[in-house]
Order: C-alpha cells, then sequence, then structure tokens
C-alpha cells in the first residue's frame, strides 16, 4: 500500500489521500476504558418494553429519531404504491409520541443514535460537548456516560456517529477521536488517530467482526478489518481534489470552498452519497471507484440532505422541506416531487418504518 509522505497535511487537497497504513501505528496500545455506570435520571413517563420472554405483543422500538423528540415538531408519514409514494393524510397517526427528558444542558446538539442489534432495549445518544448517554429499558430513561482519557485532555469533543455490528461497535468524533466497544458498550477502547487525517471524521458504519468503514467531510473513506490496527484508503483523493479537476465539466459550484460533506449515508450495498457544505450540488460512491462523482442538483432549492430508498434508489430533501424521489432505481440525477403536508417546517431527514418497500417515514423538525 502506498504510504503518506511526511509532510502531507489536512489542508493539502490535491494530494492523493494515502493509506491509513502510515497514519496508524501497526501495534496500538488498546486501554479499555471500564465506564461506570452513573444514576439513571428518569424524567419521562414512557411505557416499559416488555421483555422478550412476555407472550404479549412486541415492544414498539424506538427509532432513530424518537429520542431526539424534545427538538421534533411534527412527524410526517408517506406511503408508496408500485413505484412513487404518495403522500400520507395529515391527520394520519403513526404511533403514540411521547416526550424524553434527557439529562444534558440546553446548548448541547443530539447528533446521532444507535442501539445494540443483540438488546434492542440498549442503546446511545451521541451529541455536541461530548455528550455520550446510554440507555437500558428501550429510551425510557438515559444515563451519561464519560470517557476518562478524553476527559483528561483539553478537548471538548463533538461525536458525530455511532454503529453497531452485533455486540461491536464503533464511534467517531471531532478532534480526532475514535473508539471502539467489543462488548456491547460496557467498555469502550480509544484508538489512536492521527492528526493528519485529512478532514473531521462525520460517518462511521461497522460491516462485519472487528471490521469498519469512516468516512471524513473532505471524503475520505477508509476501511479496517482487523479491529482498526491498521486502515486502507478506498478513495484516492480528497473531495476539493476532485472538484478541482472536475469544475470545468460542468458542475454547478464545484470549487475548493465547496469541497466538503455537509451530510453522508451509506446504502446496504455498501454506496455512498453525501450533500456538499453549501447544499447545491451532491456527490455518489460506489465500491471500486477511484472518485466521488459530483452531480448537479436538479432541483432549484438547495439541498438539505439525501439517502438512499429499499430499492436501491434516492430520496431528496431541499430546504423548506421538500421531498423529491429518483426515478427508477441505482442513482439518477432525474427526480420527481412527492407532495408533503409539512405545514412549513423544514424536514431534515428520511427513514423506513419497517422493509417493505414504500413504508417510509419522514421526521421534521422546527
Amino acid at each position: 500500500m502506498a504510504m503518506m509522505t511526511p509532510n502531507l497535511q489536512a489542508t493539502d487537497c490535491s494530494n492523493l489521500i494515502p493509506s491509513l497504513t502510515s497514519l496508524f501505528p501497526p501495534r496500538l496500545l488498546h486501554r479499555p476504558l471500564s465506564l461506570p455506570h452513573s444514576r439513571f435520571i428518569s424524567k419521562a413517563s414512557l411505557h416499559h418494553p416488555s421483555s422478550p420472554s412476555s407472550s404479549s405483543s412486541p415492544p414498539s422500538l424506538v427509532n432513530r429519531r424518537q429520542i431526539i423528540s424534545q427538538t421534533a415538531s411534527i412527524s410526517l408519514s408517506l406511503a408508496t404504491l408500485s413505484s412513487l409514494p404518495l403522500p400520507a393524510k395529515s391527520e394520519e397517526v403513526l404511533s403514540e409520541w411521547e416526550r424524553v427528558y434527557l439529562p444534558i444542558d440546553p446548548g448541547v446538539v443530539l447528533l446521532d443514535i444507535a442501539f445494540v442489534p443483540d438488546d434492542l432495549n440498549h442503546g446511545f445518544l451521541l451529541g455536541t460537548r461530548q455528550t455520550i448517554l446510554e440507555t437500558k429499558d428501550g429510551g425510557n430513561t438515559w444515563t451519561q456516560r464519560s470517557i476518562p482519557s478524553a476527559e483528561d485532555e483539553d478537548f471538548n469533543y463533538r461525536f458525530n456517529s455511532i454503529s453497531f455490528k452485533g455486540k461491536e461497535g464503533w464511534i467517531v468524533g471531532k478532534p480526532a477521536i475514535l473508539l471502539y466497544t467489543s462488548d456491547a458498550g460496557e467498555s469502550w477502547e480509544r484508538i489512536p488517530l492521527s492528526a493528519q487525517l485529512p478532514g473531521d471524521m462525520v460517518y462511521i458504519k461497522a460491516t462485519g467482526e472487528k471490521s469498519a468503514e469512516m468516512v471524513t467531510d473532505q471524503g475520505a473513506i477508509y476501511v479496517t478489518s482487523n479491529r482498526g490496527y491498521n486502515w486502507r484508503a478506498a478513495v484516492q483523493e480528497t473531495v476539493s481534489a476532485t472538484l478541482n479537476r472536475t469544475v470545468s465539466s460542468g458542475i454547478s459550484g464545484a470549487s475548493y470552498y465547496t469541497g466538503t460533506f455537509n451530510t453522508v449515508n451509506r446504502s446496504p450495498d455498501g454506496r455512498y452519497v453525501a450533500v456538499s457544505s453549501r447544499g447545491n450540488f451532491y456527490l455518489t460512491w460506489e465500491p471500486g471507484q477511484p472518485f466521488w462523482q459530483p452531480h448537479n442538483r436538479a432541483i432549484a432549492r438547495r439541498i438539505q440532505n439525501m439517502g438512499w430508498r429499499a430499492d436501491g434508489g434516492l430520496w431528496l430533501l431541499v430546504r423548506g422541506g421538500g421531498l423529491f424521489l429518483s426515478k427508477g432505481t441505482g442513482i439518477s440525477e432525474d427526480f420527481e416531487e412527492v407532495p408533503v403536508q409539512s405545514r412549513g417546517f423544514g424536514i431534515l431527514d428520511v427513514g423506513y418504518r419497517s422493509e417493505r418497500l414504500g413504508q417510509q417515514g419522514a421526521v421534521g423538525f422546527c
């Protein structure tokens, strides 16, 4: 694997992204961070989920945005028939929502949530100001967790992304920090990262035993299969370098200054879609491609977020609450608007309520 030149800096976007073999020492001193449980602070009146052994109906699972409902103002439903989804009626009630009060400061911004696949009552919630919350009762109560080695430093970490595969979990944050657990989060190991990593880590996905993919806001994609001891680069250059090469190809807004991501999402088969920091175009990447592929937006309004449908097509949110779906499956620049009764609220994310195509739910925030 190619080694990085010693003088490569994170802002040197014209250089090729090196293999992380040179960024991560071959022998890392993993220190298990046994995180003692704090006292649970119960401020919610949610119904406790029934136990797995109960013969009653299965518990309602807390989805990605229900826990963040302290800032949510509306819940929208979209249903599809055959090809394109039709808007749900505004009076249609999907489920009963209850507000969860969290033991956090008012200024904390919540960024990601994940539950342990082997125990859907056990989950973690991440945010700014080194916020890591843990629940073991399906989200009814949450307690603060801390990372001792991070608290010894002067940084105030922003934990951006968390992902589990079985009992193995990963957390990434800013400034550069990577945490790993093999026991469903009972203890966490901090894996050293190089300060020369191009960009800030914004996304991580657990993909298998001791395996994960992580993405930076400059478009670097790194893959590990040995618990983070070594990483290899999946793309050959940063997004800024790609855009500077393709600026004359007609990609509107493609310049050095837009060479970072605002959001990034991964499909189950390993494809990525990302929105530029200004929302004026988007990029896609498929396994095996050396570079990200920029795409013009076909909508006048700026893009808020994008992601993958169950059939392999794309959904696209614009600022102001509009929802668009790509025509057909796969990557396409041809989108069609789906009417959404958002009542003037912006929509930040779209998720599926089930594995069946068309069972979509959109969550709006004010």
